[in-house]
């Protein structure tokens, strides 16, 4: 295990370190005591990138809409260079803590067309509810309600050489989270059989917890760079989880006592890669989530960056954050 002693952005240059450590501390300060959040404050400082029509990086993009009285919606990228031949379909789910942030979203439509272009996917970004206003289970129904509407109207929104029968369900943080829950209701629910397929998970130092305290979140709760601190982390869940739940919440403790059980589940992804920071606070729970799976009867490969913290792959600049990119190809393209 890694000692997590290191800064995880050392690679970045100091200004810029500087600027992620000021932006923690004023993203976390917008979630109040008493369980509101400041949206205003959140707006100010969730920069938002329009669609583009035309290439950008070599990918466009365009936005859907699924349902406008719940504001459901995904964007689609599509990568120009790889027009000709099939191409698999990435779904993908945004971090934010179920509380913040949309594939609208600078950080996140520059990482979904990051991934678009460099493993050759069609992605689609999915918009659901957030919380404190709306509560478990609302983003796993908002999930499904996306899912089951592309699969319905696959011809009408995807491009023609888009396959939905090599669909990746992939999210980071709380995305991480609601790829997997997401995965197993589909596969409960049996969405789209016949014509949606999906062959693996995605899971990017996924957010889940428990009502222990594991010894990554001890050991690195006080980190300078540190955008998840216990406090911050219990305010989620409380945010999240319905009225009266604790931790071990089968939502939030994927792997525990109160789990579900997917053992049986033949259609839930039979490969899963997950991606875990050693500086991460929530290491130990994706390191428990991988060994929960392996006992579960499912393949997955636990992938390790030792000294970088929570979020480091939406710094593009960072050789890890590369090598992520690189890995998720491999996964993609190896399946």
């Amino acid at each position: 295990m890694a000692s997590g002693s290191k800064n995880p952005l050392a690679a970045l240059p100091w200004p810029f370190r500087t600027a992620v450590g000021i932006f923690f501390k004023v993203m976390n300060s917008a979630f109040r005591p008493d369980g509101t959040v400041n949206r205003r404050l959140i707006n100010l400082l969730d920069w938002k990138s329009p669609p583009t029509r035309d290439p950008v990086h070599g990918v466009s993009s365009s936005d859907i809409t699924v349902d406008p009285s719940r504001n459901l919606w995904f964007r689609l990228f599509v990568p120009a260079a790889a027009a000709a031949g099939p191409l698999p379909v990435i779904v993908y789910f945004h971090g934010g803590g179920f509380a913040a942030y949309s594939p609208a979203s600078r950080a996140y439509d520059s990482l979904c067309r990051r991934i678009a272009g460099e493993v050759s996917a069609v992605v689609a970004s999915f918009e659901y509810r957030l919380t404190p206003e709306y509560r478990f289970p609302c983003q796993y129904d908002d999930g499904i309600d996306t899912l089951r509407f592309i699969a319905e109207n696959t011809a009408s929104l995807l491009p023609e050489n888009a396959d939905l029968t090599r669909c990746f369900f992939a999210g980071d943080s709380a995305g991480g989270n609601l790829a997997h829950h997401v995965a197993v209701r589909a596969a409960q629910e049996k969405i789209g059989q016949g014509r949606l397929r999906v062959e693996g998970l995605i899971a990017i130092q996924p957010f889940f917890g428990g009502s222990d305290r594991t010894e990554s979140e001890i050991r690195l709760d006080k980190g300078p760079y540190n955008g998840l601190p216990i406090t911050h982390t219990d305010w989620l869940w409380r945010a999240f989880l319905p009225e009266g739940a604790d931790r071990d919440h089968w939502a939030a403790n994927v792997s525990g006592p109160n789990a579900v059980d997917i053992s049986g589940l033949a259609d839930f992804p039979a490969n899963t890669i997950i991606f875990a920071g050693g500086a991460d606070p929530l290491h130990d729970w994706q390191v428990r989530y991988y060994e929960w799976l392996k006992r579960s009867g499912h393949e997955a490969e636990l992938v390790e960056f030792a000294e970088m913290g929570h979020g480091f792959y939406a710094f593009a600049d960072l050789s890890e954050s590369a090598q992520l990119m690189h890995k998720i190809k491999e996964f993609v393209t190896g399946i």
